[in-house]
């Protein structure tokens, strides 16, 4: 079982190392700690859409690509929209987004890749990083999934890209990273209206004043069983990231923030 962890205070990275490990992938998540921002975006935000000073954002992201060892040109960053499009990236896309946001791969909450040496980055304080990996088309992936994407089922149509292209999704490996938990997640009808019947009870509990506690990470579990990923391939991290800000960003905690962000990489 491929386990998240969280590295000491004094650094940035949190690994995802079995998968390291065993299959010569670079992933994880930054915390937002070990960079050169000012409150309230202190210190590692790599978010240039937050309203931070983007060069000491282009700093940060310095700091991080030189730990991981994927330099800036090497990278690859989507514009979250909060949408479902998947974008399968290439070669020629190397550097997008790395430098400035006018240049990120447009309208994306979804990247994949089976090329090495691209880092693919997306961008967190609360929704929910998926983590893909299928061993026998050596092919990786990452998910922005807030409530709105995960209610339009962007885990299972990054699993149903990759079926359209022959990957079989027995072969998938997930990993859930870390989001704001069912603890801390509150939220109204407005977004609940949205869930299937079906998923309400599980995912959910009613605050019976208009309000539930809603579990995104299960949701998106559950979402990804039905589209085929087999329990046993799927890990869920167990950090909030609200009851966690010490350590990472929460804008549902702290609502003028920085970004944390998860990356995925063929070494």
């Amino acid at each position: 079982m491929t386990n998240i962890i969280v590295t000491n205070g004094d650094e940035a990275i949190l690994q995802l190392q079995d998968w390291e490990r065993q299959y010569g992938i670079t992933a994880g998540m930054t915390s937002r700690q070990g960079g050169v921002s000012d409150a309230p975006y202190a210190s590692l935000n790599v978010g240039l859409h937050v309203g931070d000073d983007d060069e000491k954002v282009i700093q940060n992201r310095a700091i991080v690509a030189k730990q991981l060892g994927f330099p800036l040109h090497k990278w690859v960053v989507g514009e979250q929209t909060h949408q479902t499009h998947m974008y399968k990236v290439q070669k020629k896309d190397a550097g997008k987004g790395a430098m400035t946001r006018e240049t990120a791969i447009s309208n994306t909450d979804g990247l994949y890749t089976n090329e090495t040496r691209l880092l693919l980055v997306s961008l967190y304080a609360d929704c929910v990083p998926i983590y893909y990996y299928d061993h026998v088309h050596k092919t990786v992936g990452i998910v922005h999934a807030g409530w709105r994407g995960t209610v339009d089922l962007i885990a299972k149509k990054m699993v149903e890209q990759w079926q359209g292209e022959g990957h079989d999704p027995n072969n998938i490996q997930i990993i859930i990273g870390p989001s704001i938990g069912a603890c801390c997640y509150e939220v109204n009808e407005r977004v609940t209206f949205h869930l299937e019947q079906k998923w309400l009870r599980e995912v959910t509990v009613d605050n019976n004043d208009g309000t539930y506690m809603l579990d995104l990470r299960l949701l998106n579990k559950l979402l990804l069983i039905e589209a085929g990923i087999p329990e046993r391939a799927i890990t869920l991290s167990q950090l909030c990231t609200s009851c966690s800000n010490t350590p990472l960003f929460s804008h549902r905690k702290e609502q003028k923030t920085g970004r944390m962000m998860a990356y995925i990489g063929i070494d």
